[in-house]
């Protein structure tokens, strides 16, 4: 037996804000990932990485992927705050974004059934601790 589509209501609701959250954040990876790539570029690295250094940085950008390169003095430049907050931001776009799309992904298999808040709160805590240890392994390196 079909069930009728439930038709959702008009105007701001979970579904439509993480809709259009899908959309900015992967604009969001997109910039913040050019940022690295033209900030590396400036720095040296067409001369002093080779292509999957280069990759590396330019979506997680972590002094640690430098360190084998032929940049003199990584301190110099690549490991400052700024190169930090730009890792977190990509992090946290990159998982929420993530997040979101298995959310959807969830729902479209489990209707709306008694497994369906279960799973959504298995995948915040899953989301949170992976954003707690991206945040850890930046901070710390």
């Amino acid at each position: 037996m079909t069930r009728p589509r439930i038709v959702p209501q008009r105007g701001f609701n979970l579904d439509y804000l993480m809709w259009l959250f899908t959309r900015i954040s992967g604009l969001a990876i997109i910039l913040l990932s050019l940022v690295s790539i033209i900030a590396a570029l400036y720095m040296g690295a067409r001369t002093q990485m080779d292509l999957p250094t280069f990759l590396r940085w330019a979506f997680f950008p972590n002094p640690n992927h430098v360190v084998n390169s032929n940049i003199p003095d990584v301190t110099v430049g690549w490991a400052n705050a700024f190169w930090q907050i730009m890792s977190m931001l990509i992090v946290f776009f990159a998982f929420t974004h993530a997040a979101n799309g298995l959310r959807m992904i969830m729902e479209d298999y489990l209707g709306h059934s008694f497994w369906q808040p279960i799973m959504r709160g298995v995948l915040l805590l899953l989301w949170l601790f992976m954003i707690i240890v991206a945040v850890y392994v930046i901070l710390s390196s």
